[in-house]
């Protein structure tokens, strides 16, 4: 297994002892990871006294960890005691932060992303109120920690939308107003293409954003939004499509553009490793082609998170069969509305998709 004297933890282990397992945590070679200690890594200690700098250039995806299930919600809202944000920590610089469906009942996803030299924040939320949905302050404790963990006292802030105009997605941007050492990039579509350099790009180029080693790809994918932006990390190997590719009831603005963005998305996988695809939300259940509602405040059978790349080919297939159609098609991991109702219903089930009964929640 490569070595290198900048800690990488896609690359670290202990090659020297037969018995030792792969340690994806830390580098049992460096001086702050004590002998014969296992899964350790650079948190310990806390308050370092020089900053630590890792190497985010790896072979293969960055190791890390989704497998636990995420906060469901209640039948009575009201009665809801689970932690307004989930917190889940994917590896030591990546987080999935996860809004509790029954302050909002998309419950949609974000994404904080850390490099040596700042943070990212991929989308910020459906609720303002900061006493409801408390993701500033969440953020802050994950800055703080790691900071502390890298021995950093200032961590820059950078947040970004995958769309502006989402409002299930960009509600809680505004509490990082104000917020010192942070960049929020601007909402509106020209200062947007501005910021990522994409204004003689669009909608055909990418972006950066440069975290410090670890270098952000900002890819435009307008069909959902007409702002619609996915963002791809060369670490972790995760592709981020916010509305525009989610297990869930995608509602389609623009289906010329839609079809367009899958095509360019399915370009760039052909030509860079995709792990997962992670959207901005979750509508569907484990049982394939069936969903939940609007406005459901209780998914004890929600689907995974996380979405094979090969579903962008069919998400395409999809997207060209609805073109110029006003339809709704039902897949087993989405939904597409294509000029109907997001609460249109079909009366014939589409085959290929097995009809299954869900269960009902107890």
């Amino acid at each position: 297994m490569p070595r290198s004297p900048t800690y990488n933890p896609a690359f670290s282990g202990n090659p020297q002892s037969a018995t030792a397992r792969a340690y994806p945590n830390g580098n049992p070679d460096l001086g702050y990871n004590p002998a014969g200690a296992r899964n350790t890594d650079s948190a310990l200690p806390l308050h370092r006294p020089q900053a630590v700098v890792h190497s985010y250039a790896c072979e293969g995806p960055a190791p890390g960890n989704l497998a636990f299930r995420w906060t469901y919600g209640s039948n009575v809202a009201a009665r809801n005691r689970d932690p307004r944000v989930q917190v889940v920590q994917y590896n030591e610089d990546t987080f999935v932060l996860r809004q509790n469906v029954c302050v909002h009942w998309e419950a949609p996803f974000t994404y904080l992303l850390f490099g040596n030299e700042g943070a990212l924040l991929i989308d910020s939320g459906a609720t303002a109120n900061a006493d409801h949905y408390p993701l500033r302050k969440t953020v802050d404790a994950i800055i703080t920690r790691w900071g502390q963990a890298r021995g950093r006292s200032k961590v820059p802030l950078t947040v970004a939308l995958t769309s502006g105009e989402d409002v299930a997605q960009n509600q809680g941007v505004v509490q990082f107003a104000g917020r010192p050492d942070t960049v929020i990039v601007p909402k509106p579509l020209s200062a947007m293409k501005d910021f990522y350099g994409l204004v003689e790009g669009w909608p055909d180029g990418t972006g950066t954003i440069d975290l410090g080693g670890r270098r952000i790809e900002v890819i435009p994918t307008p069909g959902t939004h007409e702002d619609g932006v996915s963002f791809y990390d060369p670490y972790c190997d995760f592709l981020f499509t916010g509305d525009l590719l989610f297990p869930g009831k995608i509602n389609v603005s623009n289906d010329g553009d839609f079809v367009t963005s899958l095509e360019q998305l399915k370009a760039f996988a052909a030509g860079k490793p995709v792990k997962w695809v992670l959207g901005g939300h979750i509508d569907m259940m484990f049982v394939p082609g069936k969903y939940y509602a609007r406005f459901a405040t209780y998914k004890p059978y929600e689907r995974l998170l996380e979405m094979e790349p090969a579903l962008i080919d069919e998400a395409l297939r999809c997207a060209r069969e609805v073109r110029g159609r006003d339809m709704m098609l039902i897949r087993p991991d989405f939904v597409l509305f294509n000029g109907v109702s997001p609460d249109q219903r079909t009366k014939v089930w589409p085959e290929g998709v097995p009809d299954i009964n869900a269960p009902r929640p107890f």
